[in-house]
């Protein structure tokens, strides 16, 4: 008969293989969400806790099919609820700018620094060109930032995407050196690109699923959003969930950009933004 300091043991090695197993990710891919109109975000949160699969979101202040921000705050923190149910499953969050600002052009002084021609997508100032300095563009980075701690009481990531991926050296190196904490930029692999912006009558949801299970790779960073506006059939309905099961069955794991070796070290480096 074995006794029970043997079962224990043996418990706890069944414990411990299995947090091996847990582990024990060798071809990871880190799937980001961008905000849009958040038409699809309440499917989008049922197919990961389906399959048990935690992203890294991207967030700006976008307007939503509910008229709102989809970081509202106050009466109009209509989606604060959700964005809470997706810390307390243990999502990542990053800054895609309060205002969805795109840079535009890089404006050099005659003082040697940099100023930026931007356009917002939301806010007053929306579809208007504005000229910011380096210390304006930091604002709007750390303002969506801001909102997502109020909202979901979890510190996000010091990292941030510039909506459209649309960058220059001189932005990438103001975003770094923000007063109080950088912000490192996040862009995505080229078979990352999972097409749910482009015309659904040219890049039908089948084409863009099997482009994705062909061509995805390990270290890959995988770009998708909440909703889009333009695109007449929606992507994450039908693509989402066969996606991930799809890679799941290629032997692909999922993480957070905490876990991306690109990223862990200036996550390190910046712990005040993970207290």
């Amino acid at each position: 008969m074995r006794r029970a300091s043997d079962w224990l043991l043996a418990g706890c090695l069944l414990v411990s293989a299995a947090t091996v197993q847990a582990d024990d990710c060798v071809k990871p891919v880190y799937l980001t969400l961008d905000t849009g109109h958040m038409g699809v975000a309440e499917q989008v949160a049922q197919v990961l806790r389906r399959q048990q699969v935690r992203v890294t979101f991207f967030a700006a202040n976008e307007r939503t099919q509910e008229g709102d921000g989809s970081l509202g705050v106050g009466p109009n923190a209509h989606w604060a609820a959700w964005w809470r149910a997706r810390a307390a499953e243990g999502h990542a969050f990053a800054s895609h700018t309060l205002n969805h600002t795109y840079w535009r052009a890089d404006l050099p002084q005659p003082d040697g620094s940099v100023r930026f021609r931007v356009r917002a997508s939301a806010g007053a100032q929306a579809g208007r060109d504005q000229i910011w300095d380096a210390a304006r563009y930091c604002a709007d980075i750390k303002a969506a930032d801001t909102r997502l701690r109020e909202i979901t009481g979890v510190a996000p990531l010091p990292l941030y995407r510039a909506p459209g991926g649309k960058t220059s050296p001189a932005l990438l190196a103001a975003a770094q050196a923000c007063a109080g904490g950088g912000y490192l930029h996040v862009g995505w692999s080229a078979a990352g690109f999972l097409g749910d912006e482009l015309p659904s009558d040219k890049f039908p949801n089948d084409l863009l699923l099997r482009q994705a299970l062909r061509d995805i790779r390990p270290g890959d960073v995988l770009m998708a959003h909440l909703g889009i506006w333009s695109r007449q059939d929606p992507w994450a309905p039908a693509v989402l969930e066969p996606l991930i099961e799809g890679l799941k069955q290629r032997g692909f794991c999922f993480r957070t950009l905490r876990d991306h070796p690109d990223f862990r070290a200036w996550i390190a480096a910046h712990p005040s933004a993970e207290k």
